[in-house]
């Protein structure tokens, strides 16, 4: 999300993921956001880590091949916990990516003609927006399915 502000650009960083527990048929949205720095690997680190503390068994992340994904301090946090596997995206997919389908339906359908007054502005309403999203369930859903990934109905309630 950025807002323009004369000739520097105010920015929230955000980052998400969503849990699918198939034999407890629940789904859960958790995210991070930042309005004063990208989201670097060492953040990435720090969210996967925090979500390790809220989610149980084993763990599969599948994601993007964004640069703070990668590179040595990845690499090293992935090496401790062998309970978190890794499964990359190809190339350019946002369509298998669910969580791109949060951040579309929150820009451009939550967020649209929405004017912040000033960045923190945008990071609060962002938040409460997402955790409108959390709190329905169907509409997470429904945001998964909007995936091409083959997995995703067998993997969801149906």
């Amino acid at each position: 999300m950025l807002i323009g502000f004369g000739r520097h650009r105010d920015k929230v960083s955000t980052i998400a993921a969503i849990s699918v527990a198939p034999h407890r048929r629940r789904i859960g949205l958790y995210w991070r956001t930042d309005p004063e720095t990208y989201i670097n690997a060492e953040a990435v680190v720090e969210f996967i880590r925090e979500l390790l503390r809220h989610l149980r068994g084993k763990v599969i992340v599948i994601w993007d091949g964004g640069s703070n994904h990668k590179g040595p301090l990845v690499r090293e946090f992935l090496a401790q916990y062998p309970r978190l596997h890794l499964e990359r995206l190809p190339g350019y997919a946002p369509d298998l990516n669910q969580v791109e389908m949060i951040w579309s339906h929150l820009k451009y359908g939550l967020l649209a003609n929405f004017l912040p007054r000033h960045v923190q502005h945008l990071d609060t309403v962002v938040n409460e927006h997402l955790e409108g999203i959390d709190a329905d369930a169907a509409l997470i859903q429904s945001l998964w399915k909007g995936s091409r990934l083959p997995f995703v109905e067998k993997a969801l309630l149906t």
